[in-house]
């Protein structure tokens, strides 16, 4: 991993300058390889037969990567993503931010500073900035995924609002039968700031409306143990910290008691403190259960302040 500026909320990685060119963090972050597609064959009455199969590897070392069983299937490589943001970098559109792979290569990502950001009506310091997050999955069966994130500045809490959108504006996919088509990628960046407008206007709504402690309740449950029966006897461990650090996390003065302390208290818990560690940590904030938590935690807050 390589980040330009200040050292990522997840804290791994190599720095590099500011005005680094998007090939040049790719070359820093340890992601100037290409994936090869190779036959696989097997052998069998001392004949050696095609099985149909390629194996995905790196240039590099020959790391394996994955199994594809399809002929039609083809490698975006790692190149496309960093192209892809060096349009609109010289353009001043965005910075590049931060670029790294997870689970030894499998998962390939960029991540981009639009210009555009918002700060809370009721506290102008309180900063939310918009990223476009471009992930390349070296998987058979996943596709090339960009979508738009909003990260709030003050505690580097991390959100994607692709996740549950009807609304295929939030995010754009390529399968790798048909390619990666750059001209449909660009679209997203034409609409980020309409988004960024959006979840403006919902955090502001948080921001306004106070919780009670009996609804806040409700509202960790629902989002950390929906299946755990509310009169246990003892909350798990998610619902105790989320109440610890709810009027304590940073932050948390710019709308003391308010729903929107409520739902980064989930952000903050996700994105920071459960987890084995911080790749793992990483790993799920953005592509797995934490994703769809956060996800689910802002749609319930939105449900609990309407009704507050």
């Amino acid at each position: 991993m390589a980040y330009a500026g200040n050292p990522p909320w997840h804290e791994l990685g190599v720095s590099v300058d500011s005005t680094a060119k998007p090939h040049e963090i790719q070359k820093a972050a340890g992601l100037d390889w290409e994936v090869l597609k190779v036959p696989l064959r097997y052998s069998r009455g001392g004949k050696d037969r095609e099985s149909g199969h390629y194996a995905l590897i790196r240039s590099s070392d020959g790391q394996f990567l994955d199994t594809v069983r399809s002929e039609r299937w083809t490698p975006v490589q790692n190149s496309v993503a960093f192209e892809f943001f060096n349009h609109f970098v010289r353009a001043g559109d965005m910075t590049m931010e931060v670029a790294g792979s997870l689970s030894d290569g499998k998962r390939v990502f960029a991540l981009a500073k639009l210009k555009h950001c918002f700060r809370l009506a009721a506290a102008a310091e309180d900063a939310t900035q918009g990223y476009l997050l471009f992930t390349n999955p070296h998987l058979y069966g996943h596709s090339v995924d960009i979508r738009f994130t909003p990260v709030r500045v003050v505690c580097m809490n991390t959100l994607s609002l692709a996740l549950g959108q009807k609304n295929n504006d939030y995010r754009i996919s390529f399968n790798h039968s048909r390619g990666f088509v750059e001209e449909e990628a660009r679209k997203l960046v034409a609409v980020a700031a309409d988004k960024l407008a959006d979840y403006k206007q919902q955090a502001d709504g948080l921001a306004s409306k106070r919780y009670k402690p009996d609804t806040l309740r409700r509202y960790f449950r629902d989002v950390f143990a929906p299946k755990v029966p509310p009169r246990t006897e003892e909350p798990p461990r998610s619902v105790v910290l989320a109440h610890e650090v709810v009027e304590t996390q940073p932050g948390h003065q710019h709308a003391p008691g308010s729903w929107w302390n409520a739902f980064n208290a989930v952000t903050y818990l996700t994105d920071h403190k459960i987890g084995r560690g911080e790749a793992t940590r990483l790993g799920t904030a953005w592509y797995g259960q934490g994703k769809m938590r956060k996800k689910k935690a802002l749609d319930l807050a939105v449900e609990y302040a309407k009704a507050a």
